[in-house]
């Protein structure tokens, strides 16, 4: 039997954020995931999911996107995963019309997503063939890079996952799809962590970690500020199991959470 760690597969995920209306804190999009489903099942999570082929072949298209600068092959890859899977999970596409700086409508997105959301999800057609339609740009611009954690390596199945913040274009809401998650809700960190100390939401422990640093921000302007400051430190838990049953996680304090050590129910 073989011993080496399973591979990581790349994924990404977007923290859509917006200021609340009646308090001075930050509002995250959050679903959550359809319990029928292996991974992080009933979990509240970020919408997100796998880098595909599909995704690095849009590279080679950069009509079809605004890259931010510095950005190398892989890093576009995990950015035009993030749009894509969030556009599929949540109906909401960061994307600007050809020769425009703004983003695209809430009334033109919710047309395309209409149309194109549930063909796209059915792999009936590609996420180029709808920007390209559409004559879109891809505002991969406006992520910013926030944290990167990887699966640890005792785990059968394992993500090497880049964590994006992006404000969240004016007027999309987005909702679930009905498949992979089974509700959707925009609320503040503090909500999030409170509803999984009463039991009302389950959250991995690398949500857990971001939605605590996320709630120190008062507002879009200074996360998205601050993320762009902070250096991301790829954190790969140190998974040991306790006597007790619960299993130990050591993570990098350069990462810049709450803590080095932490003791959970389970690592994901």
């Amino acid at each position: 039997m073989s011993t080496e760690p399973a591979a990581a597969r790349p994924a990404s995920t977007i923290l859509l954020l917006r200021d609340a209306a009646a308090a001075a804190e930050i509002e995250v999009f959050m679903m959550v995931r359809n319990r029928q489903i292996e991974f992080a099942s009933g979990a509240l999570v970020f919408p997100g999911g796998s880098v595909d082929s599909a995704d690095r072949a849009i590279i080679e298209r950069p009509e079809l996107y605004r890259e931010a600068p510095g950005d190398d092959p892989e890093t576009l890859s995990f950015r035009i995963a993030a749009i894509r899977e969030t556009f599929e999970e949540s109906g909401i596409l960061l994307a600007r019309p050809r020769g425009a700086d703004a983003l695209i409508s809430a009334e033109r997105a919710g047309e395309i997503e209409a149309s194109h959301r549930a063909a796209l999800c059915a792999g009936e057609v590609s996420f180029a063939e709808i920007v390209a339609g559409h004559d879109l740009v891809l505002a991969l611009d406006q992520l910013v890079p926030y944290a990167r954690w990887v699966t640890p390596v005792l785990l059968p199945k394992r993500f090497d996952t880049w964590f994006f913040l992006a404000k969240a274009p004016p007027e999309q809401l987005g909702r679930h799809d009905g498949h992979e998650s089974t509700d959707s809700i925009w609320l503040s960190p503090r909500e999030a962590l409170a509803g999984a100390d009463d039991g009302r939401f389950n959250l991995p422990f690398p949500t857990t970690r971001n939605l605590i640093r996320l709630g120190r921000q008062p507002s879009v302007a200074a996360a998205l500020e601050d993320a762009r400051q902070r250096a991301v430190v790829t954190v790969m838990p140190e998974m040991t199991k306790q006597p007790n049953g619960k299993v130990q996680l050591r993570i990098p304090a350069a990462a810049g959470y709450d803590g080095e050590v932490f003791e959970v129910a389970r690592a994901v």
